[in-house]
């Protein structure tokens, strides 16, 4: 009797107490609580099922004379209640385990990578995470990595470049941001540095208490959008991705999906990787704006042909795509590494209908998608005409994914259309034959979106 009144009270300080912890800490107790008292409780079984056999067996068992038995063995009943108050336990602690389930427990911690190319609309998209509480996005953290280690295009030099982002990514995941202090320039003093790229576009980096108070005579390179902060403390940002329940990266700068095998292997990741592809016409008018001059060469030729369009220009245009198609082929045919953690998707259907994209590629994440995304969606997707800066990430998308049409030349158009057929095949971008064929609205160049790309 004295076990009955103890139990309840024991419990409720269990609870206090597990209360007091965080999620995962609160599930971890449960588990190991149930194998314990599982355990226990097949041992308790077994010892009754021998104090329940006949001292008659119980006797010959130990080649000893039998004595006369009690009406009621007191151990045995001791037993029974202790066996009792664990089964009661047990039940306790699995409905509060279901509980927080209900109660809205986020599951287990996911790493989202959104992989592109530039001038694809990763920016865009990306918002679609940095907007969610719970998630520690950055935005281009490799980008410190390509400006500090130069590599050559093609051969060793592309291997290499790529083991080293796999490897920056895989501690960005895992919330070790110092490894971005060797390669941020000037080297942090500290832990603090004003020169992360483009902090404000990470809402993780902007918050408290990431957001100390602001130095004087401190030049900021890479600035809070929204507020005012001092330099960023790396060592606070790594405390603030250990408290977020995810983590989410945008980069343009990870081409090759087969060197990331590895983190997908990590059993400490749970790794989501989206990739976001464009027509690649709308990418090189696009780049062409934003990017000017670094193509002189192809806004001279387009102009009556002042110069030649040199055949290293298209074999890198050429390489680009190639590059593209291969990781998506890659994705699609699901390898066991990569199934269920690949999905493929085109910048045209997330601008035509962003909410609905965004809970899709939330779906596959196994990310909840909350009311701050859906609002963030609705303001930046509906947008006055004058708001198209070229890196504004607020546009009216539904007219913006077209604008290209009416803005590259047609010869530029077949360029690109014959160096990047194969991979605008596979994602499903019709060919123009013609000047009035590529300037027509009513001539869809995109055909329907494959259900077989979320894999």
């Amino acid at each position: 009797m004295e076990i009955r009144r103890a139990l309840p009270q024991d419990l409720r300080e269990l609870l206090h107490c597990l209360k007091m912890r965080s999620k995962y800490a609160v599930l971890l107790v449960f588990v190991v609580g149930l194998v314990i008292i599982e355990k226990e409780n097949n041992f308790i079984s077994r010892v009754s099922d021998k104090l329940k056999q006949s001292p008659q067996a119980l006797a010959e068992a130990n080649g000893t004379e039998a004595s006369p038995a009690p009406a009621e063995n007191g151990s045995l009943a001791s037993l029974r209640e202790l066996d009792a108050a664990f089964s009661q336990l047990r039940s306790h602690l699995r409905n509060v385990t279901l509980q927080l389930a209900v109660d809205g427990d986020p599951g287990p911690r996911r790493h989202v990578l959104l992989m592109a190319t530039t001038r694809t609309g990763s920016s865009f998209v990306g918002e679609f995470f940095n907007q969610q509480g719970s998630i520690f996005y950055l935005f281009e953290p490799l980008w410190h990595i390509e400006r500090t280690v130069t590599f050559e295009p093609g051969g060793a030099n592309a291997v290499g470049s790529a083991l080293v982002y796999r490897d920056v990514l895989k501690q960005l995941f895992l919330c070790d941001l110092y490894i971005l202090e060797s390669f941020i320039s000037p080297a942090p003093e500290g832990h603090l540095t004003p020169f992360m790229f483009r902090r404000g576009s990470s809402r993780s980096l902007c918050e408290e208490p990431v957001c100390t108070p602001s130095a004087k005579k401190v030049f900021e390179k890479y600035h809070c959008k929204n507020r005012r902060c001092g330099p960023l403390n790396i060592t606070l940002a790594a405390e603030a991705c250990r408290r977020k329940q995810h983590v989410a990266l945008k980069t343009v700068r990870i081409r090759q999906l087969e060197f990331l095998q590895p983190l997908l292997e990590d059993p400490r990741l749970d790794v989501r990787i989206i990739q976001l592809v464009r027509d690649p016409r709308a990418v090189l008018a696009s780049r062409m704006v934003a990017f000017s001059g670094k193509y002189e060469t192809w806004k001279k030729w387009a102009s009556e042909g002042e110069a030649p369009l040199r055949e290293e220009e298209v074999q890198r245009l050429r390489g680009n795509c190639e590059s593209i198609r291969l990781s998506a082929e890659l994705g699609l045919r699901q390898p066991g590494w990569l199934r269920g953690r690949y999905m493929l998707v085109r910048y045209e259907d997330v601008a035509q209908a962003p909410l609905q994209k965004a809970e899709e590629m939330y779906r596959f994440a196994g990310l909840p998608l909350t009311p701050q995304v859906e609002e963030w969606i609705g303001k930046n997707t509906q947008a006055p005409r004058d708001s198209s800066g070229v890196y504004s990430t607020r546009k009216n998308s539904s007219e913006q994914f077209e604008k290209w049409r009416f803005s590259i030349p047609f010869k530029l158009a077949q360029v690109v259309q014959d160096a990047c057929a194969p991979a605008m095949r596979l994602f499903g971008y019709k060919l123009a034959g013609s000047p009035a064929a590529l300037a027509n609205r009513s001539f869809s160049l995109l055909e329907e979106a494959q259900p077989s790309w979320v894999t």
